[in-house]
């Protein structure tokens, strides 16, 4: 007999959950070919990197505008819409005959994906109930990390067909996880209208919610995830391992592996932990855990190390993944699009300036430097997890 903690979740998260790994899926696959792709147009490799980051940069200045829509319009409506732009922006990418049309239709992607996961977020958080907020954000992460483990390995093979096809697969798959959202995100045919109540919170001001020390916590935290897991981890691992460690890209990726396997497997404890055990004592695990797993690849190089120190990262990733985002559904239970928003930007900022700064502080110094500074922002997350009440 299940107990009440063990009730289950409500349908939109798995339906998000499914939705998250099709967008992750297809981003793995859609990765491997973007390089080939903008190098087909004769361009260098500074215009190789301005198509990666074009996407990140107008997801993150396009994520506040898009936590307004979901205020306004709600968020199977911006959800969809923002699948369908991805989706759209994708396609005529692969039919790109130019460099700046390709450019062009990155940096729309960009928005489309703000939009949707700004509106994903918001409406998982919206309808977990608290008990169940950090399984619900363990559930939804759960299909990204899948979406992006399996991603790659098929984006290099269909790759290797050609360089446009990732994107045609991609946009189809998008186009068919908006039809599945707006289907099945629906209220039931012939349900009636849910009657106002007068109980229910109003979103919660985003000035409001920054005095909150418990977002401002939530904030910090997710900073650290985006410069880490979606930053540094990608750009400087791998050149670390080929130029201090002398190993081949092979053991770039089983490091790369050996963490995205001990998040996915942390995930389906993580989100109990903080529904149960509580918000602060899991982001204190999380924070430390990481911030330690950091603090190993100050040390000098070794692969042991390096290998230990991906799948510890990966176990602390799985709390950091859920934890902060219960955090921001306890302070803005209602429709907070913008309160969300800037939770997102916290990551996508992260994911920018991580792999700046700790290429800048490599060229400077050295790998060892650019990983403390790593590890220090990491462990900001732990003050601010320490600041938090213990009720």
């Amino acid at each position: 007999m299940r107990g009440r903690g063990d009730a289950a979740l409500p349908r939109e998260v798995g339906v998000l959950a499914v939705v998250a790994f099709v967008v992750a899926l297809g981003f793995g696959i859609v990765a491997p070919a973007i390089p080939l792709f903008t190098r087909a147009f004769g361009v260098g490799t500074t215009a190789v990197g301005l198509a990666v980051s074009a996407f990140a940069f107008f997801r993150f200045v396009s994520a506040f505008g898009g936590g307004s829509l979901v205020e306004r319009l709600g968020e199977r409506v911006v959800l969809a819409s923002g699948l369908a732009i991805v989706a759209l922006t994708t396609g005529a990418a692969g039919l790109a005959t130019s460099f700046p049309v390709f450019l062009v239709l990155r940096a729309a992607g960009g928005v489309g994906s703000a939009m949707f996961t700004v509106a994903a977020l918001a409406l998982l958080l919206r309808v977990a109930p608290p008990t169940h907020r950090g399984r619900a954000a363990a559930t939804y992460q759960g299909g990204f990390i899948l979406g992006g483990i399996a991603g790659p390995a098929a984006g290099g093979l269909l790759t290797e067909v050609s360089p446009r096809l990732p994107f045609f697969l991609y946009a189809a798959a998008l186009l068919v996880a908006g039809a599945v959202a707006l289907v099945l995100l629906r209220a039931p045919a012939g349900a009636p209208a849910p009657a106002p109540d007068p109980t229910a919170p109003d979103a919660l001001p985003l000035r409001a919610a920054l005095r909150s020390r418990a977002y401002v916590a939530a904030l910090v935290a997710n900073l650290g995830v985006g410069w880490v897991l979606f930053g540094v981890r990608n750009s400087l691992v791998p050149l670390y391992v080929t130029e201090e460690l002398g190993r081949g890209a092979a053991w770039a990726g089983a490091g790369l592996l050996a963490g995205s396997a001990a998040q996915a497997l942390a995930l389906l404890r993580s989100g109990r932990l903080a529904d149960t055990w509580g918000r602060r004592p899991a982001l204190l695990l999380g924070s430390a855990t990481g911030t330690a797993a950091l603090a190993l690849l100050v040390l000098p190089p070794q692969t042991g190390v390096f290998l230990l120190s991906m799948a510890t990262y990966g176990l602390a990733a799985a709390l950091l993944a859920s934890v902060p985002a219960a955090l921001v559904g306890d302070v803005s239970p209602a429709r907070g699009g913008r309160v969300v928003a800037v939770f997102q930007m916290s990551a996508d900022l992260g994911a920018v300036a991580g792999p700046l700064v700790a290429g800048w502080l490599t060229d400077l110094a050295s790998y060892q430097v650019a990983f403390g500074v790593s590890t220090a922002v990491v462990a900001a997350g732990l003050v601010a997890a320490l600041a938090l009440p213990r009720r």
